[in-house]
């Protein structure tokens, strides 16, 4: 059976771990090149490795997302060394739960720097690439917050809604170049990022869910693996799918 991204060059944010490493993983298994990058080289080369053996190439480059000129450099460099982009995956991010009433600039700041700014910055220096390619998948990793808020979470919420908005944006300019981008908004799903939340914070959480747990992170990367797909992702552009356990319906 042919897999549904042979010869398909991946970049992926976040890949060092959580969805990003799924999503990694699940890409590298359908036949696409996957370049990982996160802050944490050493996690993302491990999880380049095991995408590795599914036969195609990979590469593990550490990033701050948030410094547009390192953003550039490591897309320009995932280009000249692989021929190309074909696929961007936004899914690096930070979470922590403070009060509006306690929350500082600073933490304001710096979550809308990683979760907000990084993903414009991903795409803006990844399209051009897409662009000489005659087209592309970008896709966003928002979350179901971002739609129907939440406690202790103004900074996280602001962002992620601010990613929802950002898509179709850019989905309607990017169009024309035959880029199609899409957000994913994920309910909550074990990760690293949900380690940093209360006990209180994830049961009372869990107890409003129809479906009544939490995801896994191989249970979101079946959604990137369609919009980045074809002729499955075909019609997506602007959208924002939500694997999220029924606790937002649009």
């Amino acid at each position: 059976m042919e897999r549904q991204l042979a010869d398909k060059i991946a970049v992926i944010s976040g890949g060092g771990s959580g969805i990003g490493a799924a999503i990694a993983l699940l890409f590298a298994q359908e036949g696409a090149d996957v370049v990982l990058l996160d802050r944490d080289e050493q996690s993302a080369a491990a999880v380049a490795a095991e995408a590795g053996t599914f036969g195609g190439r990979t590469a593990a480059l550490a990033v701050d997302v948030t410094d547009g000129e390192a953003v550039r450099r490591v897309m320009d460099h995932v280009a000249a060394t692989f021929g190309g982009i074909d696929i961007l995956v936004s899914a690096a991010g930070i979470l922590d739960e403070t009060p509006l009433l306690e929350m500082s600039e600073a933490t304001f700041d710096k979550t809308l720097a990683v979760d907000l700014k990084g993903v414009f910055l991903a795409a803006r220096w990844a399209a051009p690439h897409m662009v000489e390619r005659g087209g592309g998948r970008i896709i966003n990793i928002a979350s179901q917050l971002g739609l129907k808020g939440g406690v202790g979470l103004t900074h996280y919420v602001a962002a992620k809604a601010g990613v929802i908005g950002m898509t179709k944006a850019m989905a309607l300019e990017l169009a024309e170049h035959h880029i199609l981008v899409n957000a994913i908004a994920p309910g909550p799903i074990f990760t690293p990022l949900i380690e940093g939340l209360s006990e209180e914070w994830k049961a009372a959480k869990q107890a409003e869910l129809p479906i009544g747990r939490f995801g896994q992170v191989h249970e979101v990367a079946p959604t990137a693996l369609l919009l980045a797909s074809s002729p499955g992702g075909d019609l997506y552009t602007g959208q924002t799918l939500g694997p999220n356990s029924g606790d937002v319906m649009p």
